[in-house]
Formats: C-alpha cells, structure tokens, sequence
C-alpha cells in the first residue's frame, strides 16, 4: 500500500498570476484543495518539501495530509524549462473514498528473460503506469511485473497483472498492452542528426530561461473544479 504523506500549507490571501509570482519567487508554491461539495480553499506549500515529496516516485498515488485535511494529488504543474512545480491541485477525499489513482508500472527479472539477456531484445514499455481504481486507504505504491521466461515478440497485458484484491483498472472493456519484447535496433545517422538537433534546441531554451526571455507558464490559479470523484474511462 502507498504510504502517507504530508504537507504543512498556508493559506493565500490573494489569487492571481502577480500574488502567484510573487509566491514563487520566495521559494512557495500555489496550491489549491477542492472537493466533496466544499469552497475550494487556496493555499501555498513550501517548494522544498513539496520537491521530497515528489522525489518519492509516487506522490500522484498517496494520500497527502495538508493541514490535516485527506487529499488526493490530482494535477502538478511544472515549469517547461526548469521542470520547477509551479501549482497543484489535491482533491479533498474521504478515509475510504473510491479513488481513481495512476500507479507506477515496475519491471523486474530483466537477467531472467531470454528475450532480453539472450537475443538482445529491448523491453518496450507501453504505459508506465495503469490508472486503478480503488479504496483510498488500499493504494497501491507500484504494481510490480516479472519479465521470467520472456522471449522477443512477447507482450504483456493487464490481464497478465495480479491485482491486489478490491483494486480494478480503470479501463475494462478491453485487454490493454502494457510491455512487448521488441528485436534490438540500430540506431540511424536520421536518428543521430535528429537527437543532436532536440539537444541544441534544448540548450537555447535554457540559455533564454538563465537570461530571463522566456515567459513564465500559464499556471492553474482558478479555483473552479469539479468535486466528482467517479472513475474516469480512457480510451
């Protein structure tokens, strides 16, 4: 199960980009929590605890207690350039409320599948992580998946998955891929010349950013939000 977390928050005075910038230049970040029929409430978090929270690798699927109120994390805005968190939403949730959560995929006994140690083959991942739908005090951290007895021209499916009890992916009309073995590649000069070109563009961004000509992005400071808390299908 996905360990709790929490978050100590202010509340915000003002709304708005300037009281936002504002915030983030003194190392804050806006926030707002939403919910169960409730006035949302704006708030800031310290940009720094905010950042070891998401380092864990599965802030998107734990329960976060900001201010002593249960919270869901539903959407985290970054900076485009430095990747800086720039707003979050949390949707207000209930102890044992039915959640829809993206859980992180992992892969282990790469050493064990032929297909991989053997021939080469590359694991292809699909979706790095599946949405469940479940208990909010039952969700899981990761859902793990065992590459034994592999072979290239395999491919993995949800129903391949043993869930834990009560949790149920999201999508259910279809049997959907989440890994194939795929033969090993070469890569191409196409393929050289085109990642030379990605990382120079790259570092133009990031001289303009240093050098303060980049716009700041538009970040999520409204506080109308839908209090459903119903599973999504995706196609």
């Amino acid at each position: 199960m996905s360990e709790q977390l929490t978050l100590a928050a202010e509340t915000r005075d003002r709304v708005g980009k300037g009281a936002s910038r504002a915030l983030r230049r003194d190392g804050r970040v806006p926030a707002v929590i939403y919910g169960q029929n409730k006035e949302p409430v704006s708030i800031h978090l310290e940009e720094k605890a905010l950042m070891k929270a998401l380092m864990t690798g599965h802030f998107m699927s734990s329960v976060v207690m900001v201010n002593g109120t249960r919270t869901l994390p539903k959407d985290v805005t970054f900076h485009p350039v430095t990747d800086r968190p720039v707003h979050v939403d949390f949707l207000r949730i209930s102890a044992h409320s039915t959640v829809t959560v993206a859980v992180p995929v992992v892969f282990t006994d790469e050493d064990d599948a032929p297909g991989i140690k053997r021939d080469r083959g590359v694991l292809n991942v699909v979706r790095h992580e599946v949405e469940l739908v479940c208990d909010a005090s039952e969700i899981p951290a990761e859902i793990t998946i065992s590459l034994a007895g592999r072979e290239i021209g395999d491919s993995i499916h949800i129903s391949d998955v043993t869930l834990p009890k009560g949790v149920e992916p999201s999508v259910d009309d279809r049997d959907f891929t989440i890994a194939t073995i795929v033969p090993p590649t070469v890569p191409t000069a196409e393929d050289e010349a085109l990642e030379a070109e990605v990382a120079e563009a790259q570092a133009l961004e990031h001289e303009l950013a240093e050098a303060g000509e980049l716009p700041e992005p538009e970040a999520n400071d409204d506080d109308n939000h839908d209090d459903k808390i119903t599973p999504q299908k995706k196609d």
